[in-house]
């Protein structure tokens, strides 16, 4: 009894396993829109047979409706990615899926099945638009680990070819704002040999999509939006359909701010510690306004790195330059005050005298007897010389500005400033202004800062709120 029961049981299992393998051979696993469904494999023969016959006659070099009426194709891009834009090339990358729908009545036909979907090996085989794109510089499809194609025929004819390209397309930027500028660059794209009476392009609804911005290498630029056109351009051979997409871009500051702002605006402020350095120590104040000189003519240099040789001048060209025309303007200051503060006639110079023990009483009083009948009459009341013992030997020196007075018989007071006192009053004052020169310093340390806040002002609000 118990050898017939595991008789009949493995017979059972016997069938059931000959059954479960004629099904197996009868279908195959088939994956569509995240659904596994189950199709006979009489259909790969159908889809053949079908395919056989729709290319028997037709002919690729041929538009549908030719002679007819105007191919219409629809178009969708999605962009997987934009960037990086060459300011100095005047181009930037971009990365889409650009689909095309249109009709194609001679490939229609009867099966249950509603759509064929194709690899790359059916493009060459069927009619599909010329479609170029204008304004792009270099571009290339995508071949890894296979063509990035997708072909789809639907039974009434419709067609729906998509491919991936990596496109490096021109965009013009306008550098007048750099590096506050906003740029919109355009991807075009249009019919290569057909005129809009023979094949019109059209945007689908929500036609342009755009993928997640956090894989885009837009480092200096703010994506802004993006928006598509179409225009009708007429050329010699004929009016042809235009579309356009436009990025909308808006430069990120950050680091032209760090780069080049910032240390201008350092190197100007450094430049007024000359103001407060005594006008007698001229290595100090000359070497300090050498070297921002130098500094600012290379932050210059570096700042231009960063743009194309535009012959207009750009808002970070004008700041460079004034932060220059300030650094300049401290050292030349400086030039300025001590030639004022120096004497200009040849006897006119600081002197320093040595006398030996013998000679100093006599030479002492004659001195002071002489500085005191002629400065006294001539200029009025002012100290008297300096006599300094050192090592047995006397010593007489002149005081600095005891060169002022004695030079004063060969001042200028015609000119337009005037660095003498005697020259505050007199009839040649009438439209002219008094500046004492050897107070110059002080003048500087309130103009200088004033003025450059007065100008960084304007020119923030200028061209970040005008």
């Amino acid at each position: 009894m118990d050898l017939k029961f595991l008789l009949l049981l493995g017979l059972l299992s016997g069938l059931r396993a000959r059954s479960r393998k004629v099904e197996d051979e009868d279908y195959e696993d088939l994956s569509f829109n995240q659904k596994w469904v189950l199709a006979p494999k009489t259909q790969d023969t159908d889809v053949t047979l079908i395919l056989n016959k729709l290319l028997r006659e037709y002919d690729k070099k041929l538009r549908p409706d030719i002679g007819i009426k105007p191919t219409v194709i629809d178009v969708d891009i999605y962009v997987n990615s934009i960037g990086p834009v060459s300011s100095i090339n005047m181009e930037y990358q971009i990365d889409i899926f650009f689909a095309q729908t249109w009709t194609d009545s001679r490939l229609r036909f009867n099966s249950t099945m509603k759509i064929l979907t194709l690899n790359s090996n059916m493009v060459g085989l069927i009619w599909i638009p010329d479609t170029i794109f204008r304004n792009s510089k270099t571009a290339e499809a995508h071949w890894i680990t296979t063509p990035n194609q997708l072909l789809r025929i639907w039974n009434d004819g419709k067609i729906l070819y998509t491919l991936r390209l990596t496109i490096n397309a021109e965009c013009q930027l306008q550098l007048h704002n750099f590096p506050m500028d906003e740029h919109s660059c355009p991807l075009i794209f249009s019919s290569y040999g057909y005129p809009k009476e023979e094949m019109i392009y059209r945007w689908r609804k929500n036609s342009v999509e755009a993928a997640d911005q956090k894989s885009w290498r837009l480092y200096q630029f703010d994506f802004m939006g993006l928006r598509n056109t179409t225009d009708i351009v007429k050329t010699s051979s004929g009016d042809y359909v235009i579309m356009t997409i436009y990025f909308d871009l808006r430069r990120r500051m950050g680091y032209f701010t760090i780069q080049t702002y910032i240390p201008c605006i350092l190197t100007v402020v450094l430049s007024w510690v000359s103001f407060w350095i005594k006008k007698d120590a001229t290595p100090a104040r000359t070497a300090l306004g050498i070297t921002t000189v130098l500094t600012m003519t290379t932050l210059s240099t570096i700042a231009r790195k960063s743009l194309p040789r535009v012959s207009y001048i750009t808002a970070m060209d004008l700041f460079v330059t004034v932060c220059f025309l300030f650094v300049f303007a401290a050292l030349m200051e400086y030039a300025t005050l001590n030639y004022y503060s120096s004497c200009r006639r040849p006897n006119c110079t600081k002197k320093k005298k040595s006398f030996t023990r013998s000679e100093t009483t006599e030479w002492v009083h004659e001195r002071i007897h002489s500085h005191v009948h002629s400065n006294y009459s001539v200029l009025g009341m002012r100290p008297p010389p300096t006599v300094i013992a050192l090592n047995n030997s006397m010593y007489w020196q002149e005081l600095e500005d005891t060169c002022v007075y004695e030079c004063l018989d060969g001042k200028d007071c015609q000119s337009f400033f005037c660095c003498y006192e005697e020259c505050k009053s007199g009839s040649w004052r009438k439209g002219r202004v008094h500046i004492d020169i050897l107070e110059l310093d002080s003048y500087s340390r309130v103009f200088f800062p004033t003025s450059f806040l007065l100008f960084n002002l304007v020119y923030w609000v200028g061209y970040l709120y005008l």
